[in-house]
C-alpha cells in the first residue's frame, strides 16, 4: 500500500465528473487500499478518487465505525435534512456549514464487485457520503457558500 498525493483546490481534476468503473479488478482494489491509507494518514473520514487524481467513481469512508470501500456509489433514496460544518482534505483549513440529506440509501459495488445497499441514518456518515459523492460529480464544499461569501473569500 502507498500514501497518495491529495490534490488541492483549485486543481481542475477536482471539478471533473468521474466516470463509472466497468470492472472491480486488482487495480481498483489496490487503489481502494491506497486511498484508505492516504485518508488515514491525513486524518480524514472520506476520500474520493478525484482527490488523488483519478477520474473514476471510487470512494473510501471511515467515520469510526468501519472502513467502507465503494465503487460507483449513488444515492438512490434520500430524506430529511442535516446541517453540519464540513472540512475537506483538498481544501485545507476551510470549513463550510453544509445542509445535506439526513437519511440515505446508497447503492454501490463493494471491493469484490458485489452489489450492496447501505442504509445511512444521519450524522457524520450521511455527510461523508454526500461530500464524497459530490466529489465524484466535481462539486466541492465551497460550492455551498452563499454568493457574497464566495466573493469575499478570494
Amino acid at each position: 500500500m502507498a500514501i497518495l498525493n491529495i490534490i488541492k483546490y483549485p486543481d481542475p481534476c477536482l471539478r471533473k465528473k468521474c466516470r463509472k468503473v466497468e470492472v472491480v479488478n486488482t487495480e481498483i482494489r489496490k487503489l481502494l487500499d491506497d486511498m484508505a491509507m492516504t485518508m488515514y494518514a491525513a486524518n480524514g473520514v472520506g476520500l474520493a478518487a478525484s482527490q488523488v487524481g483519478m477520474d473514476i467513481r471510487v470512494i473510501v469512508i471511515d467515520t469510526g465505525q468501519e472502513l467502507l470501500k465503494l465503487v460507483n456509489p449513488e444515492i438512490i433514496k434520500a430524506e430529511g435534512t442535516s446541517l453540519m460544518e464540513e472540512g475537506c482534505l483538498s481544501l485545507p483549513n476551510t470549513y463550510v456549514k453544509v445542509s445535506r440529506k439526513k437519511k440515505l440509501v446508497v447503492s454501490a459495488l463493494d471491493d469484490k464487485g458485489k452489489r450492496c445497499a447501505l442504509n445511512v441514518n444521519g450524522g457524520l456518515l450521511a455527510h461523508a457520503f454526500g461530500q464524497e459523492i459530490d466529489h465524484l460529480n466535481g462539486k466541492l464544499i465551497i460550492d455551498y457558500l452563499p454568493f457574497y461569501k464566495k466573493i469575499f473569500s478570494k
